[in-house]
């Protein structure tokens, strides 16, 4: 089972990929008809990059959903993992919501 393991690392794993998942998420809820190239091409010419910083703040969720999950669990390292991805991820997603 997945919340088994207790590792800083595999948190940091979880801590990148689920941000990419949600991210995925969000195209296809948001942009379904249009493909990935077309859709991230959208979002990156966008004048205020509006777009891109919405999916990226509400991929985040599903990174909180499972640093939840795991603080549950009991599995405090594999959480800090997550937790210490997630901040740089959201540091990122501030630096581009105020610079641009």
């Amino acid at each position: 089972m997945i919340f088994k393991k207790d590792n800083f690392i595999f948190g940091m794993i979880i801590g990148l990929l689920a941000p990419l998942m949600g991210l995925m998420l969000f195209k296809w809820y948001k942009f379904g008809v249009f493909t990935f190239k077309e859709t991230f091409q959208f979002m990156v010419y966008e004048p205020g990059f509006k777009t891109l910083t919405v999916g990226l703040s509400l991929s985040l969720l599903l990174s909180a959903l499972m640093f939840t999950l795991y603080i549950n669990a009991g599995k405090d390292k594999t959480a800090k993992g997550i937790f210490a991805v997630t901040m740089i991820y959201g540091l990122f997603i501030l630096i581009v919501k105020t610079i641009y």
